[in-house]
């Protein structure tokens, strides 16, 4: 099960992604989780991507579609995978696509969890309280300063990746606002 979750932050994309990772066997590749291992384990393309990172700058789409075509090499992803945070824009939903023809994989699914933004604040406010009440750290951008600004962000480079898809025909859709057991019975009749 090759499959990717598009929606904006907030959206319960972390969630059901740990679900679909529990029910597939199948791990779960963000994006900046793999930036960090590659560096970590110097590959050629961490490398690159170190140079990059420690200058302060973004990682070119050219290295992060290197990070990923190592990774979903790796044993693990045999069987599938699901990616967490990429494709951000149009141009690497494109460069995604001709990697993958280039492996001879294609993907399975991309589901967009559609929620209504105006809720989605609550919803961050309500995860941080959370957090705190079970003893965790709060993470850095689920405040509501910084969650506007990754709600501008993803309207702006990330929601035209769900229209790219919607015009090929390949985007299914979910409720992103219902609980979080009817989203997953959802995501479960989409994946068949």
């Amino acid at each position: 099960m090759r499959l990717i979750l598009l929606g904006p932050p907030g959206a319960g994309k972390g969630t059901q992604a740990a679900r679909l990772v529990e029910k597939f066997s199948i791990p779960q590749l963000s994006t900046g989780d793999m930036l960090r291992a590659a560096v970590k384990a110097g590959t050629p393309v961490g490398l690159q991507a170190k140079t990059v990172m420690d200058a302060g700058g973004l990682v070119s789409d050219e290295i992060v579609c290197g990070i990923i075509s190592d990774r979903i090499e790796e044993a693990d992803a045999v069987n599938g995978f699901i990616l967490d945070g990429f494709p951000r824009t149009v141009a690497q939903a494109k460069a995604l696509d001709e990697l993958l023809a280039e492996k001879g994989m294609r993907l399975d699914a991309i589901i967009e969890l559609k929620v209504d933004e105006s809720a989605l604040l609550a919803r961050i406010e309500k995860r941080a309280a959370d957090t705190i009440a079970a003893g965790g750290t709060v993470r850095a951008d689920d405040n509501p300063d910084a969650f506007k600004v990754r709600l501008v962000a993803y309207r702006e480079q990330t929601a035209p990746v769900s229209a790219y898809y919607a015009s090929r025909g390949v985007l299914k859709t979910v409720d992103g606002m219902a609980p979080i057991a009817d989203v997953t019975k959802a995501l479960d009749a989409v994946l068949g």
